[in-house]
This record gives C-alpha cells, sequence and structure tokens, in this order.
C-alpha cells in the first residue's frame, strides 16, 4: 500500500537521532511528517525538516507562532524559504495577517491554531472565555478565513464547521486521531481516522498510536488502510 499523503505523523521524539530513525523505521509507509517544538527546542529540528525535504517528504512545521505581527511576519518569511509545507500560527487575527503577508509568494500554508485539542469547555472556562470550544472554534475559522489563511487545525470535532465555513479547498487538519485500538491519552476530543475524514477533514495527524507501537511501519499502514476510499 502506497503511503497516503493525508496521513501526518508527528515527530514528537526527544531528539533528532530517535526521529531519524523512526522516519528509517516508517520508510515509504509515510509521506507526511510534522516536526514539532520539542525538536525545535533541541535546535536541529530545521535540520531535519530540511532533511525531510531533500528524501522527498512533506513537512509541518507546528511552531504555532504567537508574536506581535512584525515579529511573526519576519520569521514566516524565513520559513518561507525552506520549502516546507504547512506552518502553524496562533488564531488570532493579527498574527494570522502577519504570518500570510510573511509567506509571500510561496508555497508555504498557513495554518491557524483554534483550539487545542487538549482543552475541555470547562479548561476554557477557566482560562477566561465565556464561550464553548465549538463556539470560540466557529469565531477563529471566520478570522482565518479573513486573515487569508489557507486552512485551520481543529478537533475532528469541528472538521465538519470547518469544512462547511471554509469550502472544498480548505485545508482541515485535524490532531486528537485515534484508532478504535489505541488509546485516547491526552487528547480530550479524539475521533477514529475514517470518522475524522468522513467529517470533513483534509489531514490527519496520528502520533502514538504509530510511534509508540511495536511496529510503527505497520501500525502507519493499518491506519492509512482505515482511511483508504474515505
Amino acid at each position: 500500500m502506497k503511503a497516503d499523503p493525508r496521513l501526518i505523523i508527528p515527530l514528537d521524539l526527544p531528539s533528532v537521532a530517535e526521529a531519524r530513525a523512526m522516519v528509517e523505521a516508517l520508510g515509504e509507509a509515510v509521506a507526511f511528517y510534522k516536526v514539532g517544538l520539542e525538536l525545535f527546542a533541541g535546535g536541529e529540528g530545521m535540520t531535519l525538516a530540511r532533511e525531510l525535504k531533500a528524501a522527498g517528504k512533506q513537512v509541518f512545521l507546528d511552531w504555532k507562532l504567537h508574536d506581535i505581527g512584525t515579529t511573526v511576519q519576519r520569521a514566516t518569511a524565513v520559513l518561507a524559504g525552506s520549502g516546507c509545507d504547512f506552518l502553524t500560527v496562533h488564531g488570532e487575527p493579527q498574527v494570522m495577517a502577519s504570518a500570510v503577508r510573511g509567506r509571500g509568494a510561496s508555497n508555504l500554508k498557513i495554518l491557524a491554531v483554534t483550539v487545542l485539542t487538549s482543552l475541555t469547555d470547562e479548561d476554557l472556562i477557566e482560562t477566561g472565555y465565556h464561550e464553548t470550544a465549538r463556539a470560540l472554534v466557529e469565531r477563529r475559522i471566520h478570522q482565518a478565513i479573513a486573515a487569508g489563511c489557507d486552512g485551520v487545525i481543529a478537533s475532528p470535532h469541528e472538521a465538519e464547521l470547518a469544512r462547511k465555513l471554509g469550502g472544498k479547498d480548505f485545508l482541515v487538519v485535524t490532531p486528537g486521531v485515534r484508532p478504535d485500538w489505541a488509546a485516547k491519552n491526552d487528547q480530550a476530543r479524539a475521533a477514529t481516522p475514517s470518522d475524522a475524514l468522513k467529517a470533513g477533514a483534509s489531514h490527519i495527524v496520528c502520533g502514538r498510536p504509530i510511534t509508540a507501537a511495536n511496529d510503527p511501519q505497520a501500525a502507519a499502514r493499518r491506519v492509512a488502510a482505515e482511511m483508504l476510499g474515505v
């Protein structure tokens, strides 16, 4: 079975050496990788990202940029030169618009983080929001579209809403995807791969069910098989 380009594997590992070993273990079963803050903090995240691009893989930089507009614009401009495919920023209007300006004419897709999939309605109330996760996601989707973003990060339970508001070409990337045979871990709003795609996701992010498996490549192929035909 060929790799499904809608399946993104997060390389949330302590070191680049371990990430490279995981990529090797997954082989041709995976075509798209997410490089997140753990590898970024280790100082070699971009080195790995460039290696993956050179190997013909797609790369999602999950940096979640959040700063004043000028800083976000300049940082995005630097990252746009890396040839990577997706970049996340926090879903605030100034941040999103600045990232869109920063990517210029590059092919880098800007994705807005709506509400983290680990957060519940109770968590949002504790943070100071007076609306449900779904209501906040809806507001941020509208703002992302207005800012010119290419898509959003949204839980599988808000994927249908994002697809409806954004249209057929809007990118809807859903973390918190867990097959029935895997534990939910810290994802409060999870769904299966096929359910997320049926709901409107364009891409799914599936981590520990694959990367923590005894045979990561077999697990990746099992998830891809569940996605087949959806």
